[in-house]
């Protein structure tokens, strides 16, 4: 949970009030648009919660093939519980397994019942189902013993720290020599590409590219080890993963399953960044933010991204219009306030005169707008130019400023950012520098107000405003269109000056239209708040 603390910023209070108006109004359409629609992952994780795990021997998962059947004999219109649960019911498999190895080998056949079989077929899948769902609300209540049990960290902001090598049996003894050393979550990054396989790989992996891959053993296996380690340093370690791309409501799924902590899950990222179709984007996000919601995991969305593609002064504003918008999206999936780790970023570049000083009004401004959520304050890596000195400094000014404002998530930066892949030694150096700041730094807050007509209040009250101003370009262009507000700005590069068009992307053609009678007893059960 975050602790409000006094705010220091003066903003008009209607001012905020209408961004977060404009920020409905601009997402509601693009919600409506999700509802309608079901993609591949969507009904691939549907079946994870049924219990089916696995892949045939060139790695191809079940849950893909059976997909694959039901889509080529029926469509996916209807979902794929009622053909599905049809089949076990008339015999053509004893299991799920079996009927998706025979799936596989064009053995079986679908169609979509109707009448007392379709009613028959529904309620066997939301009983198969269910059994999923209950599974993860029993994680999040470890968790929470957990945590009674062992404790939160005692400081504020927690501090973040990235581990991923490669080899799952090699991040395990990294991360809990992090924790050891000051981390309070560790963040396993993906192996390169992962988020635009339209898969999920199987099994521990031991071959991942700048990163470790995504998978349900690997979850398993380092939430195991950081249990350990929790028990050992008498404080809960959380464990960070990423739910994006392709294959976001399955690796969420995965991740509740297996009781992870956080998700990165931010509702634009895949489609600016990766390219990936904006309809399947905002289906998946919405269907993975309701699992979030269910199993008690923070989500860390990606404005720090926008910066990286454009100028962290001038597109200031985009920054605050994406953290609204992932704050409506999230609240309509479900989420807390607790979950939202919004994202944001120290990118201004150092040689711009006052940069300290913008980025503590940038920061405020953060925190302010969202004064109950963990935000989640990222440090500089696009002027970082591989002078190590200078790069050690920087990453202090920004531990400053995330404990000047009151942060709750502070990624470490490191010096060697731009250089090399973090070394042990590398991640001990930084870690001393977070250390030395909150220690010496981390009290600020009750100190800091800075003059109502100072630069930093000034300027704070200025990107909301050209944030309001965006918002209200999108909803105005939307009534003259007719088009929904959000997928036209995304396509016309108002974000981190990428272009993304709806009808273009990866995974458009793994997106379907609901029919009338489309059942998924997941999204039902989710929606719901119902285990049985």
């Amino acid at each position: 949970m975050v602790l409000r603390q006094r705010s220091v910023l003066e903003l008009d209070p209607a001012e905020v009030k209408r961004a977060r108006a404009l920020a409905r109004q601009a997402g509601r359409p693009v919600v409506n648009l999700a509802k309608r629609h079901t993609t591949v992952s969507v009904e691939r994780a549907t079946l994870r919660l049924a219990g089916l795990s696995g892949a045939d021997h060139e790695r191809v998962p079940w849950v893909n093939h059976l997909v694959d059947r039901v889509r080529q004999d029926v469509g996916l219109e209807h979902g794929v519980a009622l053909p599905v649960w049809d089949a076990l019911r008339r015999g053509d498999a004893p299991d799920l397994t079996t009927l998706a190895q025979k799936a596989a080998g064009g053995a079986v056949t679908f169609r979509l019942p109707e009448g007392k079989d379709a009613t028959a077929a529904g309620k066997a899948a939301r009983t198969a189902i269910s059994r999923g769902v209950r599974t993860i609300d029993k994680q999040r209540a470890t968790r929470d013993k957990l945590i009674a049990r062992h404790g939160d960290p005692k400081q504020k902001p927690w501090i973040y720290l990235i581990v991923a090598t490669g080899d799952i049996y090699e991040d395990i003894p990294q991360a809990q020599a992090a924790a050891r050393e000051g981390a309070d979550i560790i963040a396993v990054i993906r192996s390169t590409g992962q988020s635009l396989l339209d898969f999920v790989p199987e099994g521990a992996t031991r071959e991942g590219y700048a990163g470790t891959y995504a998978t349900q053993e690997n979850f398993r296996l380092m939430r195991a080890a950081l249990d350990e380690t929790s028990k050992e340093l008498g404080r809960y370690v959380r464990l960070t993963n990423y739910a994006s791309g392709l294959c976001m409501p399955e690796i969420a799924t995965l991740a509740g399953l297996e009781r992870l902590d956080m998700m990165l899950n931010d509702s634009m990222y895949g489609i600016l960044f990766r390219d990936i179709n904006p309809i399947r984007t905002f289906v998946d996000q919405r269907f993975s933010r309701q699992i979030h919601a269910r199993a008690g995991i923070i989500i860390n969305t990606g404005e720090d991204n926008y910066l990286t593609t454009a100028d962290a002064v001038e597109a200031a504003h985009t920054v605050t219009v994406s953290q609204l918008l992932n704050e409506y999206f999230a609240k309509e999936a479900g989420l807390a306030d607790w979950q939202l780790g919004l994202g944001h970023a120290f990118e201004i570049d150092p040689t711009v005169p006052d940069s300290f000083r913008l980025e503590l009004a940038h920061a405020l401004l953060a925190r302010t707008l969202f004064p109950d959520a963990p935000l989640k304050w990222m440090p500089p890596t696009k002027h970082m130019t591989g002078d190590i000195f200078r790069g050690y400094l920087l990453d202090g000014f920004f531990n400053l400023v995330g404990a000047m404002t009151g942060q709750g998530i502070l990624l470490v930066g490191m010096m060697t950012e731009a250089v090399v892949t973090p070394w042990l030694s590398d991640r001990d150096l930084a870690l001393q520098n977070v250390r030395y700041v909150l220690d010496a730094a981390g009290g600020l807050t009750e100190d800091f107000h800075p003059p109502r007509e100072g630069l930093i209040q000034t300027r704070a009250r200025q990107v909301l405003r050209e944030a309001i101003d965006l918002l209200q370009e999108i909803v105005d262009d939307a009534e003259e269109t007719g088009d929904p507000a959000l997928l036209a700005a995304i396509a016309d590069g108002t974000f981190g000056a990428m272009k993304r068009p709806p009808t273009k992307g990866k995974g458009l053609d793994g997106v379907a239209r609901k029919a009338p009678g489309y059942l998924n007893p997941a999204t039902d059960l989710l929606s719901e708040g119902s285990d049985r």
